[in-house]
């Protein structure tokens, strides 16, 4: 009876494994080859048979485990946020300053600057995950329809986990007439859904995009401490990365998800003063502490890349860490004013105007661990 019993379990499981890896195929994209593949073995970030930082991750297994056991109480929010919503007509009149910024959750944004328009890892799916019925749910609709959207000039996505780049998303931006612009590798899950080549830009980290419809723009890909992949078997096969998108009149750094690392000043140096920074302060842990910057050492590189206005993103949509879901914002308000750095604080689908618009909190009063209680502290990095 033991036996079959086993048998039985051993099959279900197989079964089980079989459906998972067919319902999620598609969402694991491709792996790269031909010309593609060469550019991306050219690259100085390349080593042997994967992408790899100069400063290596470090990663506590049993840490990162333990972490999931003691997780919050208030990671998710209790009752709904306050998100406002969009039509199209709400994008039909320029920013008055010339930039504007609409921040639909977690990472993703719409940045109209000098004239272009600009996405940023768009995520409009219900779940960051290959599974349509499994993983991470997002607490709220999506701020605005992608079909509500003013015509788009760029697309850019900073690496390939799933709550960066999603599938489904981009599918439904087939039809479009916008270029993606992503670091080497990443334009081979584009074209693997269904996106045309011709209008997948790869770059390696400090090669730029240049477009001149409205007026000189550029997209530079700027280098950042992180690592990709979407099934267990392509860790680092494609390329990450940060953006800098440079206009005639403003500049705006997108870090992507990235730990502290030293090229940051080399960033701020070469491209900086930046009018805006959107830099990520959420889904983070001690046991990981390069994989994502922290709160606190977000603020750091705010001034390391020279920014005037920061906006905390990778925050306010989904659960991906045992920290409340409130924490990040908290902290990194706390450390701005240590430091005497303007934090914009916008609501998911609020669009600002950096120096102009007034934003005021608007997320709950729940408990949250201090930096002292748990600090983040990237490895490798002399000067902290």
């Amino acid at each position: 009876m033991f036996k079959k019993i086993t048998r039985f379990v051993a099959v279900a499981l197989l079964v089980a494994l079989t459906g998972l890896i067919i319902t999620g195929w598609s969402a694991f994209g491709k792996r790269a080859s031909g010309e593609r593949r060469q550019r991306m073995a050219a690259s100085p970030q390349w080593q042997a048979s994967q992408f790899e930082n100069p400063q290596p991750l470090k990663n506590d297994f049993w840490g990162a485990m333990a972490a999931m056991t003691r997780a919050s109480k208030f990671v998710a929010p209790s009752g709904p946020v306050p998100a406002l919503t969009h039509s199209s007509a709400d994008f039909r009149i320029a920013p008055e300053s010339g930039l504007r910024v609409t921040w639909f959750g977690h990472s993703s944004t719409l940045v109209e600057i000098d004239g272009y328009r600009v996405l940023t890892d768009p995520v409009f799916g219900e779940r960051v995950s290959p599974l349509p019925f499994a993983g991470p749910k997002r607490w709220y609709a999506p701020p605005v329809a992608l079909d509500d959207l003013p015509e788009i000039d760029a697309v850019v996505i900073s690496h390939d986990h799933y709550d960066h780049l999603d599938m489904q998303t981009v599918r439904q931006m087939r039809s479009w007439r916008n270029i993606f612009v992503v670091p080497l590798g990443m334009g081979a899950h584009l074209a693997y859904w269904g996106i045309p080549e011709s209008r997948i830009v790869e770059l390696d980290w400090w090669q730029e995009k240049a477009f001149s419809r409205a007026g000189a723009f550029k997209i530079v890909l700027t280098p950042a401490r992180h690592a990709s992949g979407r099934v267990l078997i392509d860790n680092n096969a494609k390329l990450w990365g940060g953006f800098a998108l440079i206009g005639a009149k403003h500049r705006v750094y997108y870090s992507g998800d990235t730990g502290l690392f030293p090229a940051m000043k080399e960033i701020g140096t070469k491209l900086g003063p930046f009018d805006l920074t959107m830099i990520e302060v959420g889904q983070y842990h001690r046991s990981w502490p390069d994989w994502h910057i922290g709160p606190e050492q977000a603020v750091k590189a705010h001034n390391w890349v020279r920014g005037r206005v920061m906006l905390p993103v990778h925050w306010g949509l989904f659960v991906l860490a045992a920290h409340s879901w409130t924490e990040p914002i908290e902290r990194v308000s706390k450390e701005a004013s240590l430091r005497s750095v303007t934090v914009a604080t916008p609501r998911p689908g609020q669009s600002f105007e950096p120096g102009i618009t007034r934003l005021n909190r608007w997320w709950p009063q729940v408990e949250w661990q201090t930096a002292q209680e748990h600090p983040i502290v990237s490895t490798q990095v002399n000067e902290q």
